[in-house]
């Protein structure tokens, strides 16, 4: 009975000292135009560079009719994903998704005329 009590106690000490979700940490949750690694660490989940020398950085996610990048294997892009609810029309290759280089346009897949 002991044990139990003893873990409620540990819990209930640590409780304060785990961040909340919505706060901003120093890997996670970053905001824009905040340096990082990967699209997870970024709030709006794109983390974007302008060239392969270059440091990226946190960006806002592609809105309609931008120029978008379809999911990328390394977690940095070149042009940021779209939007909830929008699709990247691109042309996808074994190439181009391995050299981050398969760019396309945001578009809603609702659209009627496609644009």
């Amino acid at each position: 009975n002991a044990l139990p009590s003893c873990l409620l106690l540990v819990l209930l000490l640590l409780a304060p000292a785990l961040p909340a979700p919505h706060e901003r940490g120093l890997i996670f949750n970053l905001d824009t135009g905040e340096l990082c690694m990967q699209s997870m660490q970024c709030k709006s989940g794109c983390c974007h560079r302008t060239s392969g020398l270059s440091l990226a950085r946190c960006a806002p996610k592609a809105a309609e009719l931008q120029e978008c990048s379809p999911k990328s294997l390394y977690g940095v892009y070149y042009k940021c994903p779209c939007e909830s609810g929008l699709s990247c029309d691109a042309d996808w290759s074994i190439v181009g998704s391995i050299t981050n280089s398969d760019f396309g346009i945001c578009q809603d897949p609702r659209s009627s005329d496609g644009s």
